[in-house]
């Protein structure tokens, strides 16, 4: 079976952050369905701002090369005054170097995205603009979106969801993921055996 290649992009500069732990959880999740998982977090995000044609860096060149190699994407911020954090935001601006790429940016990728914050509202309005980002990038956002109050206890200090809404919520999300790169990659397949044949698929 074809195993999926999935990246986890987001938290804070602060390790063991809400969003990590989300992220962490949602990539073994996906992990578990035959997935091949990467983490990119903290210090790998930690970029200086994104300049349109400056010298590109080490570390900005691999999280677009990841990016540009993943099947689908999970995404993870915390809401910061109802938006991104500035760290997520500008990690994502960096795919602008991948506009000439054969899929340009997040384009025919499914995303997922989950939200940390104190606040529902801070929560809810910082999803929809998660969401508006992805849209923007081409990306395809699942269904399912997670937003995660932390103002109540939802991870132990190991890393554990101990909220079964949540866990299950993230389960659902990382398998929205996998199940929809597994179809693109089918279709992408069928669509490369009907040019051969010289069949047109419509």
């Amino acid at each position: 079976m074809f195993r999926p290649y999935i990246v986890g992009l987001g938290g804070t500069t602060r390790e063991g952050s809400s969003t990590e732990k989300a992220l962490s959880l949602s990539l073994r999740a996906a992990a578990s369905q035959g997935a091949d998982t990467l983490l990119l977090c903290g210090s790998d995000i930690d970029l200086p701002a994104y300049v349109p044609g400056a010298t590109s860096n080490t570390k900005a060149n691999r999280v677009t090369a990841e990016l540009g190699r993943a099947d689908g994407i999970i995404l993870g911020t915390p809401g910061y005054h109802g938006g991104l954090s500035g760290l997520v935001k500008n990690a994502l601006d960096y795919t602008e170097d991948l506009r000439n790429n054969k899929r340009p940016y997040l384009e025919d990728r499914p995303i997922g995205c989950v939200v940390t914050a104190a606040g529902e509202q801070g929560a809810v309005t910082t999803l929809v603009a998660l969401r508006s980002v992805v849209h923007a990038l081409r990306g395809w956002p699942t269904p399912l979106g997670v937003t995660i109050v932390t103002s109540d206890q939802v991870f132990d200090a190991e890393g554990n969801c101990i909220s079964p809404r949540i866990e299950t919520q993230l389960k659902i999300l990382s398998q929205q993921v996998v199940d929809f790169a597994r179809l693109r990659a089918k279709a992408d397949s069928e669509s490369s055996v009907g040019a051969k044949r010289g069949i047109a698929f419509r």
